[in-house]
């Protein structure tokens, strides 16, 4: 690196970025959680002291961080908690520099316990607009079905993609645990939400191999693939991802907490990069892995041995990657690349 550890960290506070891959409630700060089980008090394990959160947010599997992201999701009780539990989302954001946010949401966990859909959706509309006025962030909605919550789910989460798709609607995906959820269940959903324009964007090869990644290109069209860490075990898929630019929303720090990985020395980011593959990095739940987009970079900038012009180059990538219009892409990658001229001339 052309600097130390302080200068690649400065540079990174202050890089204009996108992020692809960050779910909703897991985004959601120490002092919100906090809050929200201050709330609902006695009604919930979730601790209502923020600094006893770091404790309760340090998980032994993939599993156990489904469990305890789930007590989270369950105190979400009203609009209004929607509502503000989004808008303080984005002004984390802002405060790292996100100019843009494709934001995975989950509103079939929301609606099943009770609140209204047509509520949800104004909800987190209304938090979308306040933030871009008001933060200069712009947000971009993913759907996605909570794969542990079956085929029921699948369908309620078309429904309200299709039918009640908010004006901040691009994607359509598919998180929770990919162990005994077969990606190929999922297509009829996937192929109603495709003809209805959206995106393609479920999580494959993070907590099993290659074969759910080749499931969720083959059969659920993926345009991008969320996590794929498991990629790097198959050398046709490699190149297929390669030759097809397929992005990757690789999240460090995330496969680490989740022991997806066991030392972050470990993580396949650098045979991505070495092969080619078009990478973007992410935060997925940054509180609840006790870390942020700008964390993630640096990680990022040291596995890779990276100076600012190769992290700027990482943030290009989330542009390329992104689902914002072309003039929106333009944009931002030119303000990264004036962001770093600038730098190179301080």
């Amino acid at each position: 690196m052309s600097e130390g550890k302080n200068g690649i960290e400065a540079f990174i506070a202050g890089l204009p970025k996108a992020e692809l891959h960050v779910h909703h409630v897991g985004s959601a700060s120490p002092r919100v959680v906090a809050e929200l089980a201050a709330r609902h008090r006695g009604q919930s394990k979730v601790p209502t002291d923020p600094a006893a959160l770091a404790e309760y947010f340090t998980f032994t599997d993939f599993a156990h961080f489904i469990e305890v992201y789930l007590s989270v999701v369950d105190l979400i009780r009203d609009a209004e908690d929607v509502r503000a539990l989004t808008y303080g989302v984005a002004e984390d954001m802002a405060r790292q520099q996100i100019r843009y946010a494709e934001l995975t949401i989950t509103p079939y966990s929301s609606v099943s316990r009770g609140i209204p859909d047509v509520a949800f959706m104004e909800a987190i509309e209304d938090a979308r607009k306040s933030a871009e006025k008001d933060l200069g962030v712009v947000l971009r909605w993913c759907f996605d079905i909570p794969g542990e919550a079956g085929l029921a789910a699948a369908e309620e989460t078309a429904r309200l993609a299709v039918d009640l798709a908010p004006e901040g609607l691009v994607s359509f995906g598919l998180g929770g645990p990919e162990i005994g959820v077969p990606r190929p269940q999922f297509k009829p959903y996937f192929d109603r939400a495709r003809a209805a324009g959206l995106h393609s964007v479920p999580h494959a090869g993070e907590s099993t191999g290659p074969e759910t990644v080749w499931d969720a290109l083959r059969v659920l069209g993926a345009e991008r693939i969320g996590h794929g860490t498991q990629s790097v075990k198959d050398p046709s898929l490699m190149d297929w991802l390669g030759e097809h630019r397929i992005p990757l929303e690789v999240c460090p720090t995330s496969n680490l907490a989740t022991r997806v990985v066991e030392r972050i020395e470990e993580h396949p980011l650098k045979q991505m990069v070495d092969a080619g593959l078009l990478v973007t990095i992410n935060s997925d739940d940054p509180p609840m892995f006790g870390t942020d987009l700008n964390t993630e970079y640096a990680v990022a900038a040291r596995l890779l041995d990276l100076d600012e012009t190769g992290v700027a180059g990482l943030a290009k990538n989330a542009v390329e990657a992104s689902f914002l219009d072309t003039p929106g892409k333009a944009r931002l990658a030119a303000e990264i690349d004036t962001y770093l001229a600038g730098w190179d001339k301080g």
